[in-house]
């Protein structure tokens, strides 16, 4: 099996690979479209902004490859950025589309819930998984109240419900943790800085 790491200048490729490798796999990082084509499973990590990773992704000519894949029914897993990159478009410095593999946008979380409570933006820190009712291969072996580790400051919105996995809270607001639907799948947090739970979430996306 090869598990491709997309490399294309906005990932934290590092901890990605070492949690990959700490589990017994193998992997290359893939930064071409017949790299990527080739792969049986593929990562995307991301760190960074919405508009600077899809200008990348375009200027690598890697936008129709990752497409094929996700058509191909290829297993797509994003993190954080990563994650973002699967929806429909982002309002993060003005609107860019995104890859369009799950419905929905990505918009700011904002700095005042809808009980009035001030959150601080970027969200970092610890948060618990609420698991929702759509079963899911990615979640095996992961509890309710598990928590994970954000860094962000946008989150989806706009998605669709039976394609919400798992959130968290972030005051009054809600934060989708996991979403996906059939081959594509993305992790709002990051799995490889989340502990023991993270890598069950990366060695169940491995191994499924």
């Amino acid at each position: 099996m090869k598990i491709g790491v997309l490399d294309y200048g906005a990932g934290n490729l590092k901890n990605v690979c070492r949690a990959i490798t700490h589990l017994g796999y193998q992997f290359q990082l893939v930064s071409t479209p017949e790299d990527v084509q080739n792969v049986d499973k593929l990562v995307i990590p991301g760190v960074g902004a919405f508009k600077v990773a899809m200008a990348q992704l375009e200027a690598l000519d890697l936008i129709d490859p990752i497409i094929d894949l996700a058509n191909k029914n290829v297993p797509i897993l994003g993190i954080c950025l990563g994650m973002q990159l699967l929806f429909e478009e982002s309002s993060e410095f003005g609107n860019t589309k995104g890859l369009g593999l799950l419905k929905g946008s990505i918009g700011l979380i904002p700095s005042v819930d809808s009980k009035g409570e001030v959150l601080k933006v970027p969200h970092i820190g610890w948060n618990e998984l609420c698991l929702s009712d759509n079963p899911f291969a990615l979640a095996d072996g992961v509890k309710n109240g598990d928590a994970v580790y954000f860094v962000h400051s946008f989150r989806a919105c706009g998605y669709q419900a039976e394609e919400l996995l798992a959130f968290s809270h972030y005051g009054n607001e809600v934060i989708p943790a996991i979403v996906g639907k059939n081959n594509v799948v993305g992790c709002q947090f990051h799995p490889e800085k989340s502990g023991e739970v993270g890598l069950r979430i990366f060695e169940n996306f491995l191994t499924d």
